[in-house]
This record gives structure tokens, sequence and C-alpha cells, in this order.
């Protein structure tokens, strides 16, 4: 068999992968000779620490962004021809003559920046063997959530050009690649949390990841009695690079002031001394790095330990930390912790916190599975009553990552 045209694929991205078959069935009216698929990620605990060489405890969801892609029948100009299902919009790619970086970026963009990445690590004569293509994607992460859609739409295109090249580039670079597209084509200097997430996953693990060796540790997630809930907000107060960038701007001034080159080796006795030496934002944001660091640590093994009301109130403690410290929640967010809160544990939940780049997007919250619906049906009900707004929520286990569909 050589398409997708009648082959069914089960998980989590298997209803995905079928709409998106016959989606590209019914345009080019063939089958897709490739298909790829790359999930987003939820972090548990460790914000803004990946650019920051600390720890951060991410883990794959079961949503996906899936390419599909067959070469093109005029080969009259080698380009890639790309349609977003979920945007409803049509561009392309010159694979002989490469985008540079824009800003703001197209939606493109973001693939182009991979493209021209991979080309850079294969080299021009290989790359000149990828051939004209009709792409086609759709992604079920969703967009502006603070789950890396932008992540996983760059390491699906990655894994495309993988099976498509014959080349298969180590999970490390291939990670490496998409963030730094990320960087240069999208303006966002991310750390390596969610191109690694989107590669790396695994199903049932949390990935302890070392943002300064790049060393990551499985940390097994295997219990039925507790649930990860996401719940999308709706909202996204303007997050631009700007206040990523000035974040990342804080916090490198504090270190240079405190005369380390690393937070990992920093402690909160260090810290303390030289408080003099800090303005007051550049030491809140020192608090929150420390403090945000150590937190993940211990949430690794209260997980490994199966701790959960140990991991609740670290939780609880790091979007404090968030709030007020490192100045990125917002006040729906906000709500959606004390909402969690005010369920406790008497009503099924362990902890709750802001997760992503903050100013809107998603939570995380630790419930326990058999009150999952009932404190999924409190937060919807009461967030849509104090805000106006309708969120949406969703569980998931750990998710496989970035991988090749079978035909």
């Amino acid at each position: 068999m050589n398409s997708f045209e009648n082959t069914s694929y089960d998980g989590p991205v298997g209803d995905l992968v079928h709409r998106l078959t016959q989606s590209f069935i019914s345009e080019h009216s063939r089958p897709p000779q490739w298909i790829v698929a790359a999930p987003g990620r939820v972090n548990l605990i460790g914000e803004h620490i990946d650019y920051n060489d600390g720890y951060v405890l991410p883990m794959a969801i079961e949503r996906y962004v899936a390419i599909a892609a067959a070469p093109r029948e005029d080969e009259d100009s080698r380009v890639a021809s790309i349609r977003s299902v979920n945007l409803n919009e049509r561009d392309q790619i010159d694979l002989n003559d490469l985008p540079k970086p824009s800003l703001p970026p197209k939606w493109t963009g973001y693939m182009g920046g991979v493209f021209a990445g991979f080309q850079d690590r294969v080299g021009a004569e290989t790359f000149s063997q990828i051939p004209a293509m009709d792409v086609l994607f759709e992604s079920n992460v969703p967009i502006g959530g603070g789950l890396s859609s932008s992540a996983a739409l760059e390491v699906a295109t990655a894994t495309l050009l993988e099976v498509v090249s014959g080349v298969t580039l180590g999970l490390e670079e291939k990670a490496l690649l998409c963030q730094q597209a990320e960087h240069d084509y999208a303006g966002v200097p991310c750390g390596i949390m969610d191109q690694f997430s989107s590669v790396f996953g695994k199903e049932n693990a949390f990935m302890l990841l070392d943002c300064r060796s790049q060393q990551i540790r499985d940390v097994p997630f295997d219990s039925d009695h507790v649930s990860i809930l996401i719940t999308n907000s709706n909202v996204k107060h303007e997050l631009s690079g700007g206040e990523y960038g000035l974040r990342r701007a804080q916090c490198d001034a504090a270190l240079k002031k405190i005369g380390v080159t690393s937070w990992r080796d920093v402690t909160s006795d260090d810290l303390q001394s030289k408080r003099a030496s800090l303005s007051d934002v550049e030491y809140s944001r020192a608090c929150h790095v420390v403090s945000e660091i150590e937190r993940t640590r211990k949430a690794a093994v209260a997980i490994e330990s199966g701790q959960w009301e140990t991991l609740g109130e670290l939780m609880y403690a790091s979007h404090h930390s968030l709030q007020h410290d490192y100045e990125v929640s917002c006040r729906e967010l906000d709500l959606l912790v004390e909402l969690a809160r005010g369920v406790g544990r008497s009503g099924g939940v362990y902890g709750s916190r802001m997760t992503g780049g903050g100013f809107g997007g998603c939570t995380v919250t630790l419930v326990e599975s058999d009150k999952a619906v009932e404190v999924s049906d409190h937060i919807q009900n009461q967030y849509k009553k104090q805000s106006g707004i309708d969120a949406h929520l969703f569980a998931s286990l750990p998710a496989k990552g970035a991988h090749v569909i079978p035909r």
C-alpha cells in the first residue's frame, strides 16, 4: 500500500489523521504520501526557567499538529504549496529561494524557518532533492493558549522534511533547529522546553529537563487516580516578544550584578547578600527564578513518591510567584487558579497554576480522576459567571512526541 487512503490509525492523533487524509484527498484528488504529527505541551511546573538554566517539568499533550504532503504533479516550479485548515489560508514556500526572517511573522514563517535551518544542516545538494509538494496541515492544539502550538508546527515541519529527504536528524539537533527558527523567524527568544517537549515526549512520563546540560530524566506518571486538567482561559493579552524579551533581559541583568554565570549557582542566601545591588524589579525576577528552580526539583521527587498534596502546594506557590514576582499572570488566570483552590482537597483538587508564557492562555490543575468531571463543570460554570468568558477544559495524559504516521 503506497498511500494513506484506506489506512486507519488509532491513538490520540487518530481522528485528526483521518480527517486530514480525507481533506487532502478532497483537495488534491489523491492521497498524501507522507503524514507526520507533533504534539503541543503543558508545563506542570518550572515556568520562565528554561532560558534561565533551570529545570522544567513538561509533558507532551494529546493534542497535535498533523501535516500531510505529497509530491506536486506540476513540477514546473519547485515550491511547497501549503494550506492551513485551521486558518483556511494558503501560502507557498519557494524551495529554491527560501524565505528570510520578517517581522511580524506570517504563519508560514514558522515553517519557512525550519526549511531554512534544515537546508543548513543537510546541505544544499541534499536539500535540492526535496520535491515540489502539496502540503496540508491541521492542529487541535489551542492556538495562543500557551501550549506551544508554534513549537508543534515547527517540529512537525522538521519531521516532514526528514521523511521526505530520507535524512534523520538527531532528536536534540531537531529540537534545537526548531528553537532557532522560533528565534529568527518569530522573534521570540524562547528557551528549549517547548521544542524539546514536542520532540522527546513519551507516553506516561513527565520530562525533567535540565536546561543547562540539556539532559532529560523521565519522571514516570502512571497513576489512574490523578489526572492533569488543562483549562484554556480563552483570553490572550498581547504577550509580544517584547514582554517576553524584557523578562529575559531583566534576569540577565540581575545575574550579571550577582556575579555568576548561571542561575543554578545562585542560592537564596546569595540573592539576599546581593539585594542592595539589584533594583526592585531585578530582585523580584530573581526571587522567582531561584525559588522556581527549587520547586521544580521538589516536584519531580513528589511525583516519583506519589506525594500529590505536596505537588499541589508547589503548584500554588509557583503561581503566586509568577503572579507577584515575575508579573506574567492576569486576572483571568488568577481567577481560574482561585476557583480550583476554592474546590479544595475535599472536592478533588490538589493544586493549580498558570502555564506557558502568561498574560492569558491556560492553567494546569492536578485533580483526583474520579472527580475530574465535577471539578471541570464547576470551574467552567463559575468562570463564565464571574468573567463572562467560556473556558475550554480537557484532560490529557503524557503523550508521544513527534512521529511519522505509518501507512
